[in-house]
């Protein structure tokens, strides 16, 4: 598949989990969920997003919860991007832990 066309993909997905996650987390006050990247198939069938979620604390409770949802949250994205790609990817969800572990890394150079 055409590179360009699979990058503007990925950043459409990217944009509208990350406006269904600040939806969501609007509910819960003191919780962020960040969507940093996303990697789509190169049918574009399976939509691997990465998530960053502060407080880093909190990031195993609620990757139970959005694993819970997947589902629901491959619906929202539907209606929203169902008029501009023919099928919904499935939705497979990881925790992206790079900025504590560049915390970890800045703490270690301080000491």
């Amino acid at each position: 598949m055409d590179n360009t066309r699979l990058q503007k993909i990925e950043r459409l997905v990217q944009k509208d989990l990350s406006e269904i996650f600040l939806l969501q987390t609007r509910q819960t006050p003191g919780v962020m969920v960040s969507v940093t990247n996303v990697r789509m198939s190169s049918d574009l069938s399976l939509a691997k997003a990465y998530l960053s979620i502060f407080p880093s604390g909190k990031g195993t409770e609620l990757m139970k919860n959005i694993h819970l949802n997947t589902k629901s949250i491959r619906y929202e994205l539907g209606l929203r991007i169902g008029k501009q790609i023919r099928k919904v990817p499935e939705l497979a969800f990881f925790l992206d832990d790079s900025i504590d572990y560049l915390e970890n890394i800045d703490n270690l150079l301080k000491h």
